[in-house]
């Protein structure tokens, strides 16, 4: 494990007001629990340390635009049955979902220990059972861990985890294996694209838009990423 242990873990069940929505995507459906009340993350000691320490928010704890596209992404697949599926910074699970949906295991990564712990409670709430945890920071991930297919949404939104995230891709990634990234065009994600292409890797790029029930539709791009065998 890491010699950065993943952010201090509150219980889902400890918080008040929790809600449970039906998400609904490209030919499927999920429920999934999330908080309902961001204050209430805001005001908990371990979120204000975190918070001190590098700035850190609660961003996992909301469905944003770019998983729906990742997840409707993956929905739209076929995948061979049985694969493992990695989703980094998974928040509250929503790609993993569709993964689990479309015969794939999944492992659950995130940082936030809470994060996983919802994304965990959200893959049972479904009736998945193929999955497990791993919480990891992306800067010294488990020697032991590696993937043909990673997911990941929103991982690009600020330049400081470009590198921690080139780190996981080289060290967890199988050689031939393909990374399916969204993100809502912000400027980090062309950084991360155009060094992988420099070392190789095959990168197409689509453009999304999803937005969350009675909101503006946001723009996205959607990359698949294939490692140099």
């Amino acid at each position: 494990m890491s010699d950065r242990p993943p952010r201090a873990y509150v219980d889902p069940d400890q918080l008040q007001g929790l809600i449970r929505e039906k998400v609904i995507l490209h030919r499927a459906q999920f429920l999934i629990d999330r908080p309902g009340d961001i204050e209430e993350l805001l005001d908990l000691p371990c979120v204000q340390s975190a918070f001190a320490q590098d700035e850190y928010m609660p961003y996992w704890a909301d469905v944003w635009p770019a998983a729906r596209m990742l997840a409707r992404a993956v929905l739209e697949r076929d995948w061979p049955a049985g694969q493992t599926a990695l989703e980094i910074g998974c928040g509250l699970g929503i790609a993993g979902l569709a993964a689990l949906s479309r015969g794939l295991r999944v492992v659950f990564s995130d940082y936030d220990l809470t994060a996983v712990a919802f994304a965990v409670r959200n893959a049972a709430l479904n009736g998945f059972t193929d999955f497990s945890a791993r919480p990891f920071d992306w800067r010294d991930p488990p020697a032991d861990l590696r993937v043909p297919i990673i997911l990941g949404s929103d991982v690009t939104y600020e330049d400081r985890s470009i590198d921690p995230l080139l780190n996981v891709l080289a060290r967890v990634l199988e050689p031939g294996g393909t990374v399916l990234l969204t993100d809502q065009n912000r400027p980090p994600a062309a950084r991360l694209t155009e060094e992988l292409e420099r070392r190789g890797w095959v990168i197409s790029r689509r453009p999304m838009r999803a937005a969350n029930p009675g909101q503006r539709r946001a723009e996205g791009t959607l990359y698949e990423m294939v490692r140099p065998s």
